[in-house]
């Protein structure tokens, strides 16, 4: 598999590229708003996607499971809960 630090290397040289090499193609009279729009772009985007990376990597919200989903998951895992199954009867 993949190491954990995979993506977040591909992703920061993707947007590294479009807001620092960019920049220098730029031409015309606007340059400058040119090469600003590139890097500002570049860096709110990739914030961004920094930050929805990181909200996966530790979620503060998990799924909200019944009793019975919980049953049912721990049974097909070959977890099965006999103290809660049992009390339940």
């Amino acid at each position: 598999m993949v190491d954990s630090y995979v993506a977040p290397l591909v992703i920061t040289c993707i947007w590294a590229f479009v807001g620092i090499i960019c920049p220098f193609f730029a031409r015309g009279p606007s340059k400058g708003v040119a090469q600003c729009c590139l890097m500002l772009t570049a860096a709110t985007c990739w914030l961004f996607w920094l930050c929805c990376y990181m909200t996966q990597m530790n979620p503060l919200i998990g799924p909200r499971l019944t009793r019975n989903e919980i049953m049912i998951i721990a049974k097909e895992w070959g977890h099965e809960i006999k103290n809660v199954t049992e009390s339940m009867h």
